[in-house]
């Protein structure tokens, strides 16, 4: 095995975690093997660990199956103060703030984190040691021996299985009809954070990346999709992040339906509205989309409630 890496493993076995009458603080090994799962999923390939529902659902799911004491699943604590773990005495952990921002304290809501915070990413080394997939699973497996030992077992299980609270998380914002019969916990900031995150994500995953409205397919080789997540009935009022509360739209068309300039019947075309001003001679005019039939997922149970976009005509649409 690679001496440098050693030395990595070393520092993971011996994290410093806080005292606290339930017991050792098990935040900082849950992180890692959160970090570690991401780039075993690939999702992240460029060691910039952004804030975002993947991380922060990856990180309660796992603190879910490997933690039975009453420790808070704070994921903002460790996100920070992994920071002060060292390799040699130097940091393997790092935090990139935005533009024009700082992070010199722990940022306790993960809102305000992400918002603050563009990217955590470990040292160079480090990294590249972790993208091999050998020492990944070497790695994995140390954290789970040392710090949950006892729930290593039930966590691969888990995994293997495809169970846990980011699977029923997705399954519940896709509508899924199994969703039911399942407890689907929602009652922190967190939780919230994790499902706008996921309606954002899979929205325009089921519309196959395009506007329902145009057809507009806009990505870029930076990952980067220009077509937006629109809720039907804004969250404020329903705190409904089901995929079937959204529609795909490009940005032009977000504002559009959001000013009540376009909505759509409950036969799922294209209603324009009389107060729109526009060059109507323009290839792009929005009045040309009136009476179309938008684009819809390929499966039903993703299909716009009815009951959604009658309240968007009723509430929203200047017709």
């Amino acid at each position: 095995m690679n001496f440098t890496f050693q030395k990595y493993l070393a520092a993971f076995s011996r994290l410093k975690r806080g005292v606290t009458k339930y017991g050792l603080a098990p935040h900082k090994p849950v992180l890692l093997l959160s970090l570690i799962e991401l780039m075993e999923k690939g999702l992240v390939s460029n060691n910039q660990f952004e804030v975002n529902a993947d991380l922060v659902a990856t990180f309660k799911e796992n603190w879910l199956l490997l933690v039975p004491t009453l420790h808070q699943p704070d994921f903002t604590q460790p996100f920070y103060y992994l920071q002060s773990e060292k390799v040699a005495g130097q940091s393997f952990w790092f935090l990139q703030a935005n533009l024009g921002m700082q992070i010199n304290a722990h940022i306790k809501s993960v809102t305000r984190l992400s918002e603050t915070c563009a990217f955590g990413y470990f040292d160079a080394e480090l990294f590249l040691l972790l993208s091999d997939a050998q020492n990944r699973a070497i790695a994995n497996n140390l954290l789970l021996d040392v710090y949950f030992a006892e729930s290593k077992a039930a966590f691969n299980l888990a995994k293997h299985q495809g169970r846990g609270y980011l699977h029923d998380q997705e399954d519940f914002v896709l509508n899924e009809p199994d969703v039911k019969y399942k407890r689907v916990i929602i009652h922190t900031e967190e939780d919230v954070f994790v499902r706008n995150g996921l309606f954002k994500k899979l929205v325009p995953k089921v519309y196959a990346n395009q506007c329902s409205f145009t057809g507009m397919q806009l990505s870029s080789t930076f990952g980067h999709s220009f077509v937006d997540a629109c809720h039907i009935v804004p969250f404020s009022l329903t705190h409904n992040d089901k995929v079937t509360n959204g529609i795909a739209l490009c940005p032009n068309l977000h504002r559009a339906f959001d000013r009540g300039l376009v909505s759509i019947s409950n036969e799922y075309t294209i209603l324009v509205s009389r107060h729109l001003i526009e060059n109507d001679k323009h290839s792009y005019a929005l009045g040309n989309l009136a009476g179309r039939k938008i684009l819809l997922p390929n499966k039903q149970i993703h299909f716009p409630e009815r009951d959604a976009v009658g309240w968007h005509r009723n509430n929203v649409f200047k017709g």
